[in-house]
């Protein structure tokens, strides 16, 4: 049987854990909010309509950061419709997914729950169907104390402290022929620098993100971003990457390997935004923000035009499986693997829509299978980021050729002296690993949680010398000096 080592040392150090690595995504979309995230008349929702029993697994899971509201509803969204008194706000048709958005749920019902989460709100910009004054406005509603018009209407609306929201995204898929008000990049670039701007004239302190490629299969990727940072270089510090994986689309064993997709993604990223930057000779590095990914069974996707116009349609309820659950456990550690440069996360979505919480209206709320590496990962994954020196077995794929069977990253809490080491197989075949740990010498496995394919549930191993590694597998191993046991 072929086996794999891992050895680990502290001087391979990528970078310190970014907390926004584990964030999610709320958007205006299906049931991710109405029934989701906000039910009033759920037995569980408090006097605002929010659904405690999801805010309970929000919590769990661990997220850190949400971006909101949109995804593609954000280019057809006018934010002042969500604000003010519920009776006065409109009815609007939305041209994202072709559903009418009541509006009951808006801006600060979002930041309230985000407060109760626990969590950092993300929020993107129209740059659509809207643009330069809009986006300023939204900023200066969210961010200034009072004196102006917008921060005195917010005020007005009953939020006497401002939102102070730090990261703004720059639109949404402006590349996609979907998106409504989609640009080239020329002209995209050119709007986002302008919209920074002005957005940065209101709070300076602000971080923005410019829209990636919608995914590395556009026919304009790599062009895309390096004519957009070429125009924004200087105003925004991240460029977005949006990745989703379908396990119908390649065969079986490419899709377990899609994280060898994700590294090759974000290092092309990386590439082409260090391109940009040795032309226009600036000391700045443009950091990254993954803030749309996860496993999407995108082809059994129906489009917007092909349905009726439904006000809380149920879209993309996606159920998942102990496969997709190892999946979404390596293109975590694949993220890992780039904390150096890939600084945020955004899981799409967090309720019921590719979701690791579904809910039932009026019912319960529930955890799937990709639920559990998230929560360990975001709960386990402190300190600093370590590239182990590994060697698995190969196993094939129609997509990629041979790939290691076994993947592997490890974190390390300097204050509290824990590693924890986040590995895969993704292979078929069981394969025993062994931990060089002659840098670590007092280091004892102390706790090992594993979940597979036939069983998604995770479960805790009893630690031992010889760690078996199951077909199609994902694991923690949590290691603890001997003085802090």
């Amino acid at each position: 049987m072929a086996v794999a080592q891992l050895t680990l040392d502290p001087a391979f150090r990528i970078a310190p854990v970014d907390p926004r690595l584990f964030g999610s995504f709320v958007e205006h979309m299906g049931r991710c909010v109405y029934t989701g995230i906000f039910e009033p008349g759920h037995p569980s929702a408090d006097d605002d309509g929010l659904r405690q029993d999801v805010l309970d697994l929000v919590r769990e899971l661990g997220v850190t950061t949400v971006r909101y509201p949109g995804g593609n509803f954000v280019s057809n969204y006018r934010w002042e419709d969500g604000v003010g008194p519920r009776g006065d706000r409109p009815r609007r048709l939305d041209l994202a997914w072709r559903s009418l958005e009541s509006n009951a749920f808006g801006l600060n019902e979002f930041m309230r729950w985000a407060s109760l989460a626990g969590v950092e709100p993300m929020m993107a910009v129209n740059l659509g169907t809207r643009g330069i004054e809009a986006a300023a406005e939204l900023v200066e509603y969210c961010n200034l104390a009072d004196g102006t018009a917008a921060a005195d209407l917010r005020r007005k609306h009953g939020v006497a402290q401002p939102h102070d929201v730090r990261m703004w995204c720059l639109g949404n898929e402006m590349d996609g022929p979907w998106q409504i008000g989609s640009l080239t990049a020329e002209e995209y670039g050119r709007l986002a620098t302008r919209a920074g701007h002005a957005m940065r004239r209101v709070d300076p302190t602000i971080e923005l993100v410019a829209c990636g490629s919608s995914n590395s299969d556009m026919p304009t990727f790599a062009a895309w971003e390096a004519t957009v940072l070429e125009h924004a270089y200087d105003q925004v510090d991240y460029i977005s990457l949006h990745t989703y994986y379908d396990p119908e689309k390649h065969d079986e064993a490419s899709f377990r390997a899609s994280a060898v997709d994700l590294d090759g993604f974000i290092e092309n990223v990386i590439s082409t935004a260090d391109h940009v930057r040795a032309k226009l000779r600036r000391s700045k590095r443009i950091k990254l923000s993954l803030d749309e990914w996860n496993v999407w069974y995108q082809s059994r996707f129906t489009e917007p035009e092909d349905r009726d116009i439904e006000e809380i349609p149920a879209l993309i309820e996606d159920d998942y499986n102990g496969t997709d659950a190892v999946v979404v456990g390596n293109l975590l550690i694949s993220m890992l693997r780039h904390a150096d440069r890939l600084t945020v996360g955004c899981q799409a979505q967090l309720v019921n829509v590719i979701a690791p919480i579904r809910t039932r209206a009026g019912g319960e709320a529930w955890r799937q299978t990709i639920f559990h590496p998230f929560a360990h990962t975001a709960r386990l994954a402190r300190g600093t980021v370590l590239r182990p020196a590994l060697t698995s077995p190969s196993m094939s794929t129609g997509r990629f050729g041979d790939v290691p069977a076994v993947d592997a990253v490890a974190t390390h809490d300097e204050q509290t002296g824990r590693l924890s080491v986040f590995v895969v197989n993704r292979g078929t075949e069981p394969v025993p690993l062994t931990v060089d740990l002659r840098a670590f010498p007092r280091h004892r496995l102390t706790q090992h949680l594993a979940l597979t394919s036939d069983r998604p549930e995770p479960v805790e191993q009893a630690p031992a010398e010889e760690i078996l590694l199951p077909p199609v597998s994902w694991h923690v191993l949590c290691l603890t000096p001997e003085e802090s046991r």
